[in-house]
């Protein structure tokens, strides 16, 4: 039941995701006053809709997306005499860059929430884990110097003979290099104490270092922040998860052979594609676990990856509409410079069969991952 519910409320915040992204294109469209005609949640059959002055607003019965329909997007696009004076082709090239970058701006609004409330609660993980000098156990299977010399576990080591230690690899450094009675700062409850341990030298790996016989802390898988540094935090974690996803859809291609070796029973690497039924999967396994962090970081990257991808210069994504907007701006300026006169928007029709190879190429791919995350998924480990 767990696993069901975790399903059914990642299937729901993917909803709302694509919902808020079409919501992001009515609410710049109609703040520049572009004609919006419609605004739908979901695909199929029409459960319900209303009309709110010159929108219709309502709901499929299909939860997969929905749409957001604003009157001359592309001149393709038939229009109505009433229509005609605000078609979104007539506005400033700017304005129709915000409109449409704005739907994946949504999304990275959305993951920075997620995100935001995972550094205040949950903890952000912990992406770049460093051991800090902090002591967690002195215990050695004979003479344990760092006991002997009265250093506790919780103490955080400082400085080793004079040299400062800020992180447990410079501890290490400092006593492997270290003989014999030497000085050891550590900082326990507020003060500051300087020890003397009697570092022993041991043969290892056939050469001899020094050795104290302390460990130290695992790095914190997740780090909590206070509400104000919060706020820096989640822009680095999130300009942090953007950067990797990038680095994801560059290595996207050379990926996909495994997907379909998966599909034939292969091993699934956890770094294959999953699409959003892998996802959902993931989800549910999160919940079913009670692992909450696993689920927001979850639905969080993956809005992310939503962003950058509709951002991509390919139609029909929104980033090929922006790459249309920028080459009409670009080649009606070289015009200029040539006292000519400004084409006009682009003929859409010689960009269709393009269009159409690409929409069939996300299709099949989108089929491939969806039956490998059927019949071979990735599980949480």
């Amino acid at each position: 039941m767990a696993y069901v519910i975790g399903v059914t409320l990642f299937v729901a915040g993917l909803c709302l995701s694509l919902a808020l992204h079409e919501a992001g294109h009515l609410l710049t469209a109609r703040a520049f006053g572009m004609r919006v005609r419609r605004y739908f949640v979901g695909r199929g059959p029409t459960v319900f809709s209303f009309r709110r002055g010159e929108t219709e607003y309502g709901l499929k019965a299909l939860p997969i997306g929905g749409f957001c329909d604003i009157a001359g997007m592309t001149t393709l696009d038939e229009l109505t005499p009433e229509e005609r004076p605000r078609a979104m082709w007539r506005y400033p090239a700017w304005k129709r860059t915000v409109v449409m970058a704005s739907g994946a701006v949504t999304h990275v609004l959305l993951a920075m929430a997620i995100l935001y409330g995972m550094a205040v609660s949950t903890g952000l993980p912990n992406m770049n884990p460093v051991a800090e000098p902090v002591v967690a156990s002195t215990t050695c299977p004979s003479t344990c110097p760092a006991a002997d010399a009265g250093v506790l576990p919780g103490d955080r080591i400082t400085a080793v003979g004079g040299t400062a230690t800020p992180l447990w690899s410079d501890v290490l450094t400092a006593v492997q290099a270290a003989s014999g009675p030497t000085a050891v700062t550590v900082l326990r409850g507020g003060a500051t104490l300087i020890l003397t341990v009697d570092v022993a030298r041991v043969t290892r790996d056939g050469a001899e270092v020094g050795m104290i016989g302390a460990t130290a802390q695992a790095p914190a898988a997740y780090l909590t922040y206070g509400p104000v540094e919060a706020a820096g935090a989640t822009l680095a974690f999130t300009g942090d998860l953007v950067g990797r996803t990038v680095d994801q859809l560059l290595a996207f291609p050379q990926r996909l052979p495994a997907v379909v070796a998966a599909i034939g029973g292969a091993e699934r690497g956890a770094d294959t594609p999953i699409s959003m039924v892998g996802a959902s999967r993931l989800g549910g396994e999160a919940v079913e676990r009670g692992l909450w962090e696993i689920f927001l970081m979850l639905l969080a990257s993956l809005n992310l990856f939503m962003a950058v991808f509709n951002l991509l210069p390919l139609l029909p994504l929104d980033g090929g509409h922006i790459m249309v907007i920028w080459f009409e701006r670009i080649r009606d300026g070289l015009r200029r410079l040539r006292r000519l006169p400004a084409a006009g928007p682009i003929d859409f029709t010689r960009l269709y069969p393009v269009t159409m190879a690409l929409v069939l190429i996300g299709g099949a791919v989108m089929l491939l991952t969806i039956t490998a995350d059927v019949v071979n998924p990735i599980r949480l480990s």
